[in-house]
């Protein structure tokens, strides 16, 4: 009798496994392999945030080297960090540790982008808005200006005349008179250390714009289409006759002519023509009522006394054992 039963039970057991699955185990099984899948792809994901977190750390600490490489070989570049430092209260090196603070309490760094992008939103729109000090000079009986025309370092000797059917002739921020002609005091192709008369020159040659630099200490001129070409060409020069990046070759050639000067912009748009400039947008000035003449540039590519800054730094850099170290030298790095 117990022998039967167990053949019985052995046969509804072969039965129940041959049976087809039903709609609900069909579901059991289906889930079971979906858990396996999602098991395996979190751990793989986990492995993957794992290895791209350890490569941000690396690349953190690889751009802290470059920077502190960088500034050895280009002065220019640790003046520039450093004046934006003191600007802004802070040393480069705590950039990761605010970072990492920001990223503990994303709540308050979100709220605090959101200030500061309002806050930049209204300090660019008031800084379009703003009136541009213009530096007094003398006029003749007919209220004109008499040439030249000294602002520090740049001297004004020409205004020319505006082009203004030609878009070639002006930009956003610059208009390119014809027959404009300044000078500037920087430093010698030569000798960079000493000082040299830079004669700027805007003329129309198959009606487009030509731009020279030419030098007093008997160099070849720098000839471009654009002021930035001519002086970009004019700062590498400068290294090249040092053999040393002392200056950055961003160029500024705008400033280096004196076109975005405000003194210079205000009578060049009070020349007849500017009106139908298309492209150029106008600024609006106001006349300084202390008289003080308008600052000078601080940049090493723009000016003499911070091209000997930089040249100095660039020296001290390469031979710091044996060279003393420049004055105002601020070590961060």
């Amino acid at each position: 009798m117990s022998h039967s039963l167990n053949d019985y039970i052995k046969t509804l057991k072969q039965k129940s496994m041959n049976r087809p699955p039903g709609k609900y185990k069909k579901k059991l099984i289906y889930l079971k392999q979906l858990i396996r899948e999602y098991v395996h792809e979190n751990a793989a994901l986990v492995d993957e945030l794992e290895e791209v977190q350890m490569k941000i750390v690396i690349r953190k600490e690889e751009r802290k080297f470059l920077l502190r490489k960088l500034c050895e070989y280009e002065p220019q570049i640790l003046l520039e960090v450093q004046n934006a430092a003191a600007k802004h209260g802070g040393v480069p090196n705590h950039v990761t540790q605010a970072d990492s603070k920001k990223s503990r309490k994303r709540p308050h760094a979100d709220s605090y982008g959101r200030r500061q992008s309002s806050k930049s939103r209204k300090s660019s729109s008031s800084s379009k808005n703003r009136k541009k000090i213009v530096q007094p000079i003398p006029l003749d009986n007919t209220g004109r200006p008499v040439f030249p025309i000294e602002l520090g370092q740049l001297t004004i000797h020409s205004l020319g005349d505006v082009v203004c059917d030609r878009m070639e002739f002006h930009c956003e921020e610059a208009i390119y008179p014809v027959g404009y002609v300044s000078t500037r005091i920087y430093g010698s192709l030569k000798d960079p250390t000493r000082k040299c008369m830079y004669t700027c020159k805007i003329s129309d040659v198959n009606d487009m714009p030509r731009f020279e630099i030419a030098a007093d200490d008997n160099c070849p001129a720098i000839i471009g289409d654009t002021p930035d070409v001519c002086h970009s060409l004019l700062l590498q020069r400068i290294n090249d006759s040092l053999s040393l990046n002392v200056v950055s070759t961003r160029p500024r050639g705008n400033d280096f002519f004196g076109l975005t000067h405000p003194t210079v912009l205000n009578l060049i748009q009070s020349s007849p023509g500017t009106r139908k400039c298309t492209y150029y947008k106008w600024s609006k000035f106001e006349v300084s009522k202390t008289g003080d003449p308008h600052a000078e540039f601080t940049d090493a590519g723009l000016n003499f006394e911070y091209l000997q800054r930089s040249i100095s730094f660039c020296k001290y850099k390469m031979a710091p054992d044996v060279l003393q170290k420049p004055d105002n030298f601020l070590d961060r790095f």
